[in-house]
This record gives structure tokens, C-alpha cells and sequence, in this order.
């Protein structure tokens, strides 16, 4: 694992948000889409939007992600993420603490890219950039603007297991449909989504969750 210290440096650096990147983000093959509108300091790293894409989704950060971006100035795509130098051809190359957002996305560069969480399930999110603005000083962030949908559950086997689900839990008669509540946990609504309830949570103590580090 690569030295944890720059993260901890870059990410202390606190204060004003002054502007904000938004982001539109799709969760692939679903129909109707699950997909949020979220808005980031414009300071964050990868691993900081990391942490609010799985607030905003719904998602319990129990698994790996990457993102995939392409270098403009390369023509080649860069995969970010947690670099595991066992497995160097399956896992991203670049430690998202250690790379800035801006430094791929803004109004030059990239304007969108690819989100991928869960390497079993493969849940793939569609990253569509929609600019840099002036943070409004009423609201906290990051923050969820928009969205709709509610998140699928984990480990539910990613899109095809998603609809298999939906189609068990609806219909009482289904011989998965008792099976499929209790696994739930009684209830779920595909259609409930609140963007004023997503609670977003510090990137810097998840991080430290993340890697076993003492979150004081």
C-alpha cells in the first residue's frame, strides 16, 4: 500500500467552500435509471467523490470501486482507485486520495466518465460532468440536489439479480417472493428516494475506516 500521509496533508486542508463541481450520475441498465445530482467541494479528491457518490446512491461501501477516465493529453483511460500491487492488471494503478477531481474534470477536460462499484456485481455508474459554480453559502457540502429511485441492495448480483428481485418481492405468488422480503428485511420501495435525506459522511474517517486506522 502507498504512503497514506499525502492524503491526510491534502485533505486537512479545510475551510470556505468556495465553488462546486456537479455531477450527474446514472446507474447503468436500470429502467426506470436510478441516478442522482450531487454537488462536491471543488477541492475533493477521487476518493473524497468516492465517498459521496456511495452516500448520495445509497450504497454501503462494503466492496472496491474504480473510477475510469480518460487522460485527454494520452487518448488513454486511467483507472483510479485502491491500488493493490498484487494484482496490478485487475485493480486501478492511481490512489484516488492522491489525485484532485479537477485535475480531470472541468470545462477543458474530461466531461464524463465511468464509476464502478461492487467487482462481482458490477455496478456501473455513468459520470456525466455538468460544470463548476459559485457555492451557495446557505447549503452544506457535499449535497445531493436530485435523483430519483431508491438504491438496489447489496449483493443482490448487479443488474440482471436487481430485476430478478423487483420481480419476486411484487408478485406474492413468486416461489422467492417470502424469501426475498425476509432477505430484504421485510420491505422495499424501488420507488423512494428523498434527496434531502442523504447524509454525507467525512471522506477523511471513512478513509481511516477503510485501512484500520484509529479514526481520533
Amino acid at each position: 500500500m502507498t504512503s497514506k500521509s499525502p492524503f491526510v496533508r491534502a485533505t486537512k486542508r479545510q475551510g470556505r467552500v468556495a465553488h462546486v463541481h456537479q455531477f450527474l450520475i446514472v446507474l447503468a441498465n436500470t429502467d426506470p435509471l436510478v441516478w442522482r445530482r450531487i454537488q462536491v467541494p471543488e477541492r475533493y479528491s477521487f476518493w473524497d467523490l468516492h465517498v459521496a457518490i456511495q452516500d448520495a446512491m445509497g450504497w454501503q461501501d462494503y466492496h472496491l470501486h474504480e473510477f475510469r477516465v480518460l487522460d485527454l493529453k494520452t487518448a488513454r483511460m486511467v483507472r483510479i482507485g485502491i491500488p493493490d500491487d498484487d494484482f496490478p492488471e485487475e485493480r486501478p494503478r492511481t490512489p484516488g486520495w492522491k489525485v484532485r477531481v479537477t485535475n480531470y474534470f472541468d470545462h477543458l477536460h474530461t466531461m464524463s466518465a465511468t464509476y464502478v462499484y461492487d467487482f462481482g456485481d458490477d455496478w456501473e455508474h455513468i459520470l456525466a460532468y455538468e460544470g463548476t459554480e459559485p457555492a451557495d453559502p446557505s447549503f452544506s457540502y457535499p449535497r445531493c440536489v436530485s435523483g430519483a429511485r431508491a438504491c438496489p441492495p447489496e449483493d443482490c448480483g448487479g443488474t440482471h439479480g436487481y430485476v430478478r428481485f423487483l420481480e419476486a418481492i411484487g408478485n406474492p405468488r413468486d416461489p422467492e417472493h417470502e424469501e426475498m422480503l425476509r432477505w430484504i428485511g421485510g420491505s422495499y420501495d424501488p420507488d423512494k428516494f428523498d434527496p434531502k435525506q442523504c447524509s454525507f459522511d467525512d471522506p477523511r474517517k471513512r478513509w481511516k475506516i477503510a485501512f484500520q486506522e484509529p479514526t481520533e
